[in-house]
């Protein structure tokens, strides 16, 4: 078994700032890529976020020079700064990761159980 479980959500005013956190813990060998997605009311979810096991990022255009992802293999936890935030960015986010549980054996991908983010005066 392999759980994901995100902190850091809640209600921040235009301009502020969050960082939401995201640990796997369970039967894990390795994790392979990391992400951040995000779903809005009446919206589908889309990826917000993207880092390898190696450290190569990417960003929805939408986020970009505002969010930070980062990750702590030790700690099996990844990370999204979230700078400069808007209304716009309201929405549930999920974290998702791509995780191995014995050597050989083909990554599966997990997801956490999502954080509000509310973005509003």
């Amino acid at each position: 078994q392999v759980h994901l479980v995100e902190s850091g959500g809640g209600l921040v005013q235009p301009g502020g700032s969050l960082r939401l956190s995201c640990v796997a813990s369970g039967n894990i060998f390795s994790i392979d890529a990391m992400a951040w997605h995000r779903q809005a009311p009446g919206k589908a979810r889309e990826l917000v976020a993207s880092i390898s096991s190696g450290g190569t990022t990417n960003y929805a255009d939408s986020v970009k020079g505002r969010f930070t992802i980062s990750r702590d293999n030790a700690k099996n936890t990844v990370y999204l700064q979230m700078n400069s935030l808007k209304p716009e960015d309201t929405a549930v986010y999920y974290c998702n990761a791509d995780i191995r549980s014995r050597p050989l054996f083909a990554a599966r991908p997990y997801w956490g159980q999502g954080t509000q983010v509310t973005v509003s005066s």
